[in-house]
């Protein structure tokens, strides 16, 4: 049985897109799924287009979201260079045994000429003159060193079908293909040449790409039978989209939000989640399951799960996602995450394990940490109305009661720790004889000086610490005494 083999070849032009990292976790699951394997090729023939650093970017990428290459440029393999430009020398030959076979031709145009059909509005921008030149005043040219490039020779007659595993039988016109350019004048080849002469080479079965490229997929075939290859497997993957402000959805664009990994990660959003929700982009597993490892997409993932109908980027389910990934995480991948945004308001050490109890079931993303935290690192100026609450019976009137007895009783506190607190404070409730609503919520007011909080009462006082949280409740008893 022959072994499956797919290629992910991004060409370094900027940023990772959410369509070019759904293309790659598709290709590296059509492999792993199958037992197969998985090839990392660099595709930077269109040297105009590259972007400094958008290489590395596309390794960082991979690495964070654990689509490891089985062959690529930084780990070798038998089928190397990986990288186009350094495989420059391959490309000619292979062109000119099109030439030799009458399946290709040269074509001396000049820029201007070709310029001037695009603004007439020429079929695909080129009308074949130079395809059926004399033989003589071809080889004239060639001696002069006149610069040419080598097109392919396109059927102008019958029609072109092919299998999509996705899509089902297609069919297009011949007359629709037009005679593509194989190798530029400057010798690099064009990205289709070099994407099906690379694909032979390395022995890829199954090619993953987005359905933009449905319709030159004829070009493709008709290579792959002139040079007297196997044609692979095409797996085309449907559209992302994003919903508009009218409710109505278009293809995936900045004004949707974030369309870059890096985008989403700087946006809070975690790596195995992004790779989670970019996987059900247009696949659905044979259950209801929505959270997944990398490890789990491979043992469920099948290309007959696949959809031909786009798919919709929701940034809100994208949000929630991310919520259960972190509400599923153990107390040291927590506060791993959690300690960077921790340090912007505690600049010292904390009981994290309270933090964690208070934020971890609450928070979507980590970024919003500092936000949830503001009051720890100033107190607020609040107006002295936040210590009314119907639900716990608290007035301005009983309100500085509480305050005094919770200052007495926490002063004398040996160890300024969460358990110590919890069971001065329900005690004090108790010997009071009120609702711990009615003690806590003034206490929780003074402390945090805002009406919303992540945690209660106690969990504030042990964050703050003694010092800071008998400061507060004094400066609360004040405001009311005052009112």
């Amino acid at each position: 049985m022959q072994t499956v083999r797919t290629r992910f070849a991004p060409s370094p032009t900027g940023f990772m897109h959410v369509g070019n990292l759904r293309t790659a976790l598709y290709a590296y699951l059509v492999a792993k799924s199958q037992g197969g394997q998985f090839i990392l090729r660099i595709e930077d023939t269109d040297q105009g287009r590259l972007v400094e650093g958008a290489e590395d970017m596309i390794y960082q990428t991979l690495r964070q979201v654990g689509l490891a290459h089985d062959e690529g440029p930084d780990v070798g393999g038998p089928c190397g260079p990986y990288v186009q430009s350094e495989r420059l020398g391959l490309y000619k030959p292979y062109a000119e045994q099109l030439v030799q076979a009458g399946k290709a031709y040269y074509c001396f145009c000049t820029k201007e000429r070709l310029e001037s059909l695009k603004a007439g509005d020429a079929f695909g921008g080129y009308d074949r003159h130079c395809r059926d030149l004399p033989q003589e005043e071809v080889q004239r040219l060639l001696d002069a060193g006149t610069p040419y490039v080598i097109r392919q020779k396109a059927p102008l007659t019958g029609s072109t079908t092919f299998q999509d595993a996705v899509f089902g039988e297609i069919t297009i016109e011949n007359k629709e293909i037009e005679d593509q350019v194989l190798l530029k004048a400057d010798g690099y080849p064009t990205y289709n040449f070099a994407n099906v002469v690379d694909d032979h080479l390395m022995g890829v079965t199954h090619v993953v790409r987005g359905c933009e490229y449905l319709t030159s997929t004829p070009k493709y075939d008709l290579l792959y039978e002139a040079f007297g290859w196997d044609i692979p497997t095409y797996v085309h993957l449907p559209l992302i989209m994003g919903r508009n402000e009218d409710g109505s959805v278009s293809k995936l664009a900045k004004r949707h939000g974030s369309t870059s990994f890096a985008g989403l990660l700087e946006e809070g959003y975690l790596a195995p989640v992004i790779t989670n929700f970019i996987a059900l982009l247009g696949w659905a597993p044979k259950d209801n399951r929505e959270v997944f490892s990398l490890q789990e997409l491979v043992g469920a993932f099948s290309i007959e799960g696949v959809s031909k109908s786009p798919a919709v980027f929701d940034y809100d389910k994208l949000t929630w996602f991310n919520g259960e990934y972190i509400k599923a995480m153990g107390e040291e991948a927590f506060l791993a995450h959690a300690l960077p945004y921790y340090k912007e308001v505690f600049p010292g050490d904390k009981p994290w394990p309270v933090l964690q109890s208070i934020l971890q079931a609450r928070i979507s993303k980590f970024n919003e940490i500092p936000g949830l935290l503001h009051f720890f690192k100033e107190l607020p100026d609040y107006p002295v109305d936040f210590f009314v609450n119907k639900k716990s019976k608290t007035t301005l009137e009983n309100s500085p009661h509480m305050l005094r007895a919770a200052i007495g009783v926490l002063e004398g506190l040996p160890a300024w720790e969460l358990d110590a607190i919890h069971e001065a404070l329900i005690s004090l409730a108790q010997e009071l004889e009120v609702k711990n609503g009615a003690l806590l919520w003034p206490v929780r007011i003074a402390a945090a000086g805002t009406l919303v909080t992540p945690g209660g009462a106690m969990e504030i006082l042990a964050l703050l610490g003694r010092e800071e949280a008998l400061r507060r409740l004094r400066l609360g008893l004040a405001k009311l005494q005052s009112a």
